[in-house]
Parts: C-alpha cells; sequence; structure tokens
C-alpha cells in the first residue's frame, strides 16, 4: 500500500509544527507550508532527522492559487491525499471599534477561505481514492470568545459550520472531517494576545498533535462533521 500523504499548513512552528512531526512518525510522508522562512527551515531539519518523505513550501494559504500550488505540488510528488490540517491561522484582538478593515479582512481570509481553498483543492482526490480526513483547527473562542477576540472567534465559528456541511457531504464519499476546538495552547500566538496568560490549563502543541493523528483513526468516523472541544 502507497505511503500516506499528509498536508499540514502552517507547519513554520507551535502547532503546525508539532502536527508535522507527530504525523511522520506515525509513518506519512508531510507536505507542510508557510509564510516564515525561517520556520520553514526549522521543520524541515525536523522532519529531515525524522526521516520521513517531505515537502516544505513557502505558500500564503489565503491566496487561492499559492494553496492549490501546494496541492499541485503534492499531487505531482506523492500521487495522492490522504489527511490535509488546516491549521494556519489569523488572531487580531481588540475591542470592536478599534478593529481594521484589513485586520478583519486578513482573519478571514486566513481562517476561513484557506480552509475553502485546500478543501476544494484536494476533494476530487480523496473522492477518487474514497477516502480522506480533513481536520480543521478551530477554537473554544468560536463558542465564547474572550473580550476582543469578537472577529477571531465569528471566523472560528464559521469554520466548525463548514466542517458540519463537509462531514455530511462527505460520508458517502469515505471523507471525514472534524473541527478542533482547542482552549489556550503554548504558541506564540496565544503570547502576542495574552503574554501574561497563566494556569495549569495550557495546552503543548505536542498535547494537541496527538490528538490530531487520533483523529485519522477509523474509530473516529462515526463523529465526521463534529466540533470536537479539547482543552485541559
Amino acid at each position: 500500500m502507497a505511503t500516506k500523504v499528509a498536508i499540514v499548513t502552517g507547519g513554520t512552528r507551535g502547532i503546525g509544527q508539532a502536527i508535522s512531526l507527530a504525523l511522520a512518525e506515525q509513518g506519512y510522508s508531510i507536505v507542510t507550508c508557510g509564510r516564515d522562512r525561517e520556520g520553514l527551515s526549522r521543520t524541515e531539519g525536523i522532519l529531515s532527522v525524522s526521516g520521513t518523505t517531505h515537502l516544505v513550501l513557502e505558500a500564503d494559504v489565503s491566496s487561492r492559487s499559492e494553496i492549490e500550488r501546494v496541492v499541485d505540488q503534492t499531487m505531482h510528488r506523492f500521487g495522492r491525499v490522504d489527511v490535509v490540517v488546516n491549521n494556519a491561522g489569523f488572531a487580531p484582538l481588540g475591542p470592536i471599534d478599534k478593529v481594521s478593515d484589513d485586520d478583519f479582512l486578513r482573519t478571514f481570509q486566513v481562517n476561513c477561505a484557506a480552509i475553502f481553498y485546500a478543501t476544494r483543492a484536494v476533494w476530487p482526490m480523496m473522492k477518487v481514492q474514497g477516502s480522506g480526513t480533513i481536520i480543521n483547527i478551530s477554537s473554544l473562542a468560536s463558542l465564547d470568545p474572550f473580550p476582543g477576540f469578537q472577529v477571531y472567534g465569528a471566523s472560528k465559528a464559521w469554520v466548525n459550520l463548514f466542517t458540519k456541511s463537509i462531514g455530511d457531504e462527505g460520508r458517502p464519499l469515505g471523507i471525514h472531517a472534524f473541527a478542533l476546538a482547542l482552549g489556550a495552547v503554548e504558541t506564540a500566538m496565544l503570547r502576542s494576545a495574552f503574554p501574561d496568560f497563566k494556569g495549569p490549563g495550557i495546552l503543548e502543541p505536542e498535547e494537541v498533535a496527538r490528538f490530531v493523528v487520533s483523529l485519522v483513526d477509523p474509530a473516529w468516523h462515526h463523529a465526521s462533521g463534529s466540533t470536537i472541544p479539547f482543552r485541559k
């Protein structure tokens, strides 16, 4: 059986980097992408040490043409796509009357449009395969956002509903989808928004990665389309 292939967006650091490595350890060939060249170099180094076959690409997934290029290069190199983890995210924080047009648009481009573009691009191949798993990284902010996270929370609520829809649409095709609504995770994004955030309930990226790996197991197929809260 051909080696399975996973695409992970936002793979330059934190959650995306941890997910890429965790899937590599399960035997997946990894395609990961992001905008930070230095971060991509670090991720490539980690994947090289792991010995997995991989492809690391510079790309802005909020651009339709760039995410389609990532999928095209994946197909050219590996000939299949089994898992897509839509992890890239953008999270401006501030009172509603201070949110700029640019931040509003960028939030929905990265958190919503990128997931739509990636899903649409891999769907035909997953239909042909009769299998595939799409995991969209959401947030508990989609259910109860902190003050100042109104735009971010709304974008993640879209992620949850989109996941429900593609989960229902994909089930008869063998395609499964999940939204993983995360609590606080120890990442640069968390610290940029809440530098002094403390508490015992902060997840580590590796904990998230282990749960993501579990979601590709057929034991989760019955829950396809679900938004799954994940917190300590």
